[in-house]
């Protein structure tokens, strides 16, 4: 995502000018009261973590069911969006404090991560591309075996199930099967392949099989991190001296450390989020999070942290690609789908037609899950890429205007 594509905000203006107005009202009823100028810098930094606490509270209320699917995912977006806004805010309205030391040291630090995070959006939105190669086999299938299912511009209607329809089936679920393997398993014969595929054959050959070959073949084309790029380390070097802030440094701020580590301790969790919900290479959770527990957001942060941690160890879920929950259904459905269809004999009988056809309904459930959220979910990683890309050149900018005038 070259920061030049900045085409401006995605995001719901709703959700973030409710949370502009309501961070405001805060800082002018500080004002109103009988304290200076100190009072009101307080109430600032207090409304901003009471904030980011009851953000997270919410995000940890959901049920199982409804953690890392598509619409929390983009509810997490959503509040980094929020949180980095007001983080901005508050770095705007102290401008004098953060060109001076240790303030200047620490900021430039909390853009170091943001811009490790960068890489991280590029991964993710690749990962969305790769999910969307799935949904053209989850397609294929659904055409093949389904009557219309919900699917635009779909001519297919109630027929009798053919050996042919059974054929083309069984070949999408067997690519999309190839295609989820997670890449501690199949990325050494993957590479291999896709190695094969971009660069020995010829173009005969290439424009011959594109549309035959197993999914992992895209990945060589889409994905714009290098192939030594690893998620897992990424996230480690954005947690890398994520230290909680010292008294003297809180003092030496006046209490504007908090806020930075705050923000470094959101940019990491909402990364690792991602890393776990969206397949991307070298996927790995390994990341330790310390937050003191006096922090009013640290609760629900970690607790999401455990249950997320929780879910990645679940027996059926130990060697997914990835954490999303319409992955989990997508592959649930696929492999019970692929079962069946191995066992029909033709003709088909009515009893196995009607479970057939009751698969293949579940299946375009999750395909419709997916159309629905994929889409709006890419705005969103690409918005917080581009809102991190203008946050650091704005913060850079002042920083270095302000070593200039001493």
């Amino acid at each position: 995502m070259p920061a030049t594509d900045y085409q401006g905000s995605s995001t719901p203006l709703n959700i973030i000018g409710h949370s502009l107005l309501s961070m405001k009202r805060d800082q002018v009823h500080a004002m109103e009261s009988p304290n200076d100028g100190s009072a009101s810098h307080d109430f600032e930094l207090g409304s901003f973590q009471r904030q980011v606490a009851d953000r997270f509270h919410n995000l940890a209320s959901v049920p199982p069911d409804e953690l890392l699917s598509l619409p929390w995912v983009r509810k997490l977006l959503d509040v980094f969006l929020c949180c980095q806004e007001e983080f901005r805010l508050i770095l705007f309205n102290n401008k004098a404090q953060v060109i001076k030391p240790p303030m200047d040291r620490l900021i430039a630090e909390y853009y170091e991560r943001t811009v490790k995070a960068l890489d991280v959006c590029n991964a993710i939105r690749d990962g969305i591309e790769q999910i969307k190669q799935w949904q053209k086999l989850l397609e294929i299938v659904l055409c093949a075996l389904g009557d219309n299912n919900g699917i635009p511009n779909n001519n297919c209607c109630q027929r009798a199930l053919g050996e042919g329809q059974f054929r083309r089936a069984k070949k999408a679920l067997i690519d999309l099967a190839i295609g989820m393997l997670d890449e501690k398993d199949s990325g050494q014969a993957l590479s291999h392949r896709n190695r094969s595929f971009g660069r020995n054959n010829n173009s005969t050959s290439h424009s011959k099989d594109h549309h035959h070959r197993p999914l992992g073949h895209f990945r060589s084309l889409s994905w714009s991190v290098s192939r030594s790029w690893s998620a897992a380390r990424q996230l480690l070097a954005i947690g890398n001296n994520l230290a909680v802030p010292r008294g003297s440094d809180v003092v030496a701020t006046n209490g504007l450390v908090i806020p930075v580590y705050t923000m470094g301790c959101v940019l990491l969790f909402v990364m690792w989020a991602l890393v776990a919900a969206i397949p991307c290479q070298d996927r790995g959770l390994q990341v330790h999070f310390y937050v003191p527990r006096h922090f009013s957001w640290a609760a629900p942060l970690l607790s999401l942290h455990e249950r997320i941690l929780e879910e990645s160890k679940k027996r059926d879920r130990k060697n997914a690609c990835a954490l999303l929950r319409e992955i989990y259904q997508m592959e649930k459905c696929t492999r019970l789908l692929g079962e069946l269809t191995d066992t029909v004999q033709f003709p088909l009988c009515e009893e196995k037609e009607m479970e057939v056809r009751q698969r293949v309904k579940e299946l375009g459930q999750v395909f419709d899950a997916m159309k629905e959220g994929l889409e709006p979910l890419e705005k969103q990683v690409r918005e917080v890429f581009h809102r991190i890309v203008r946050s650091r050149t704005e913060g850079l900018g002042s920083l270095g205007r302000g070593n200039n005038t001493e």
